[in-house]
Parts: C-alpha cells; sequence; structure tokens
C-alpha cells in the first residue's frame, strides 16, 4: 500500500494506491450519507456495484462511454438526478471510470449547489496516472475540449491496480503514454528504466507518475506557470482529438498525446520518445487538415492573444515552455505529419 497527501492552497486530499482498494472505499471516503456514484457501460458492473454495497444510500447514474459523451447534455442529466433524489450540501458525487467520468462528475460536483463533497476511483490507467489528481474537471463544448470547467480537487482519491486486469490493451497504452509525458519532461531516470525494461511493475509506475503530478500541482495548482508542463504533447494532441472526433475510427485521448509529442522535442528527444511510444503500440504520425487543426488551435485554453503556450523536451527529463503563433505550431506539425 503507498498513501500520497496532495497540498494546495484549496486544501489537502489523500491518495491511496492499493490492490484490492476498491472493496475498502468505505474505509477511505465518507459514504453514510447519500452517494452519486457516477460511472459509464464501457466500467465493469460490479465496480461501482461494489462501491454502492458500501454507501448507505447510494445512486448510480451510467452513461455511455466516450469522449462524446463529456458534454452539457450528460452533465445536464446527472444534475437532474442529484435534484430528483434530493441531495444537499452533505451529500457527495463519487467517480468510477476514467477520465471522461472524472471530469464529467467533478463538474457536477463543482457546480452543483455551488459545490458538494467530490470522490475520485479511477479504473484506468491513465486515469489513474494523471487525471485523477489536481483539480481540474471540465466538459466540452461545440468541438472545443474541457472549454467549460472548474479547478475542484477532490476530498480524496483511490486507486485500485487491480482494476487494470479488464482494461484493453489499447486503454493501457493510452495511459501508459501520459506517465511517458511525465518522466520525458521531469523524470529521466524512469524514463530510462521503461526503455531499458528494468522498471515493468505498473504500481511503481503509477506511483512514480503520481509523484511528478504532485510536486507540479502542488506548486502551481491553476496553471499559472509550471504546471503547462504536463501539457506536454496536449496542445496539437487536443487538436487533433477533436478533428479526430469527427471521423469514423477516433483516436483516443492518450493516442493523440503520443502523436502530439511529436513536434516538440529536440531530435535526440524524439528518437528515444519514439521508440519508446512504439513499444506500447501508440501512434506517431497523424495525417489531416492542416487547417482544421489550427482552427482548434485557436481554440485552445492555453492560448495568450495570438500565441499558443507550447511545452518543448530539449532532452529527457527537462522541458522549456515557449510561446508560439499557430502558423509556427503548425509549421512544426508539417515537418513530421501528412497536414494538408
Amino acid at each position: 500500500m503507498a498513501e500520497l497527501n496532495v497540498k494546495t492552497q484549496n486544501g489537502s486530499y489523500n491518495i491511496l494506491i492499493e490492490n484490492g482498494a476498491l472493496k475498502k472505499a468505505g474505509e477511505f471516503f465518507n459514504l453514510k450519507r447519500k452517494v452519486l456514484i457516477v460511472t459509464d457501460f464501457g466500467v465493469p458492473k460490479e465496480y461501482a456495484d461494489t462501491v454502492a454495497s458500501l454507501c448507505e444510500s447510494p445512486v448510480i447514474f451510467r452513461t455511455e462511454s466516450g469522449e462524446q459523451n463529456k458534454c452539457i447534455g450528460k452533465y445536464s442529466e446527472i444534475l437532474k438526478v442529484l435534484t430528483e433524489n434530493n441531495f444537499d450540501r452533505k451529500d457527495c458525487v463519487t467517480a468510477v471510470g476514467g477520465g471522461v467520468i472524472g471530469d464529467l462528475a467533478g463538474f457536477a460536483a463543482a457546480t452543483y449547489m455551488r459545490g458538494i463533497d467530490f470522490y475520485n476511483i479511477p479504473t484506468t490507467l491513465l486515469s489513474q496516472v494523471d487525471s485523477s489528481i489536481g483539480g481540474k474537471t471540465a466538459i466540452d463544448f461545440e468541438s472545443c475540449k474541457n472549454i467549460v470547467g472548474a479547478f475542484y480537487p477532490p476530498k480524496g482519491v483511490l486507486i485500485d491496480p487491480e482494476v487494470l486486469n479488464t482494461l484493453s490493451k489499447r486503454q493501457f497504452a493510452c495511459g501508459m503514454a501520459e506517465a511517458i509525458k511525465m518522466f520525458a519532461t521531469f523524470d529521466g531516470l524512469t524514463f530510462s528504466e521503461l526503455e531499458s525494461g528494468k522498471l515493468t511493475d505498473i504500481s511503481e509506475i503509477i506511483i512514480r507518475a503520481l509523484k511528478v503530478k504532485k510536486s507540479v500541482v502542488e506548486k502551481d495548482e491553476k496553471e499559472s506557470g509550471l504546471r503547462m508542463s504536463l501539457n506536454f504533447g496536449h496542445t496539437v494532441g487536443h487538436a487533433i482529438e477533436s478533428a479526430s472526433a469527427k471521423t469514423d475510427n477516433p483516436l483516443l485521448h492518450g493516442e493523440c498525446v503520443s502523436i502530439g509529442m511529436m513536434c516538440f522535442c529536440s531530435k535526440e528527444v524524439k528518437t528515444r520518445l519514439e521508440k519508446l511510444l512504439k513499444k506500447y503500440n501508440l501512434p506517431t504520425d497523424f495525417s489531416g487538415s492542416k487547417e482544421e487543426i489550427k482552427q482548434l488551435l485557436l481554440h485552445d485554453k492555453k492560448c495568450d492573444g495570438d500565441t499558443v503556450n507550447t511545452v518543448y523536451a530539449d532532452k529527457i527529463g527537462s522541458f522549456v515552455i515557449k510561446k508560439m503563433t499557430a502558423d509556427e505550431i503548425i509549421g512544426k506539425c508539417e515537418e513530421v505529419y501528412n497536414l494538408k
């Protein structure tokens, strides 16, 4: 078992990492009240049911899987369930699922009655290593990813690595993309250990990734400086994800981050990074519309006037933040991707 404590200006919360922890949620969280459990049909039913069995008064809200459900419509449905079941400020919302569910449930908790308690039980590797901590909650709006949201830290996060046994290889790889992102910019030793095969224990990978994010979030909770570094691969990655969502075979978030890292690193980093990403069968190339990607970049939350703050990995374990125009970013993309 491992336990981390995240300290921010808005208070602190604990992260418990333990095999079998799902069955102990009642020991870690205050579930002796009304609890809205938000999950999706892609999450094994028994996970939410296990949490519900530990609650005094549970209500389960299940939705379809996928980024397209992180929208105002689903957000409204959750608010309706909360109001119809007379939830008040003493009650709570608990997410049981991946990053989409954590974002959606967290934003509902942040805004219902100006904020009620929120717990997060991430069930994908991506959400366990990254999105479940840091307090970012959001929904998408009109092809703009995470454009409506709030910084709203959870009261607690429970991570059970055993739930990853039911995860598809593709979803597992997406989680590794986010972990590799953090090691590429902050932890060169762990990056090297993944390259060599010395580090394979998934619990240890999760803990090391969380320690990176915890350190960053504690210094810069609301992304005014250092936390921008966690967006390595995300500037172009989010644009690719939004564009891909309109196709018959949309890419997953971690896959888009993997692709997005390729054009914002030195030649030395690119060589090593591409090899490691391919080790986990992650994509590193993209074909699409240059104009569409440019327009999506202009709606990026990291825009500052006519420039976008981008994260550039100059060497493994290090980074710099550069201000670039959309045209400059597209120019970098054209060096790596097949844009028309």
